[in-house]
């Protein structure tokens, strides 16, 4: 993602962490209800600088409707490199007049469920880091039953 340095941690600019945004579909979306914090997997679409997922009713939604601060990750890793982006910013539920964003775009839910809500995430920030690992081979193992 970045060029070779001796600093092991680089920084992503704006501009790399929106592409990385773009180029991936899948994250962890994490988020306050009162005093809980809840972290949840979803798949999304990047539409003029503002991530769109559908969903159904129940905590993603009452998020929404809650204006409620949030955070979205999205990382990657190989044996040599590691890349993470974070955005941060709020959840709104699209009413219907602009729900048609996601219909042009090529999103397909992974789970099979009715959907029928689309929230945008719009980022206040939106910042990403790479990494030159330097790992000694451990295997894993299953955890035992």
């Amino acid at each position: 993602m970045t060029e070779q340095s001796d600093d092991p941690v680089q920084e992503l600019t704006v501009e790399q962490c929106w592409q990385l945004l773009g180029d991936e579909e899948f994250g962890r979306l994490a988020y306050r209800l009162v005093d809980e914090v809840h972290i949840v997997p979803i798949n999304y679409l990047v539409d003029n600088r503002c991530l769109l997922f559908r969903t159904a009713s129940g905590n993603k939604l009452l998020a929404a409707a809650l204006h409620s601060d949030v955070a979205f990750e999205i990382d990657w890793r190989d044996e040599h490199s590691a890349w993470s982006v974070v955005a941060r910013g709020s959840l709104r539920r699209l009413g219907e007049d602009e729900q048609h964003r996601l219909d042009n775009l090529p999103q397909q839910p992974w789970v099979d469920t009715p959907k029928y809500d689309v929230v945008e995430l719009t980022p206040d920030e939106v910042t990403g880091r790479s990494f030159q690992l330097h790992r000694t081979s451990v295997p894993h193992e299953a955890p035992s039953s």
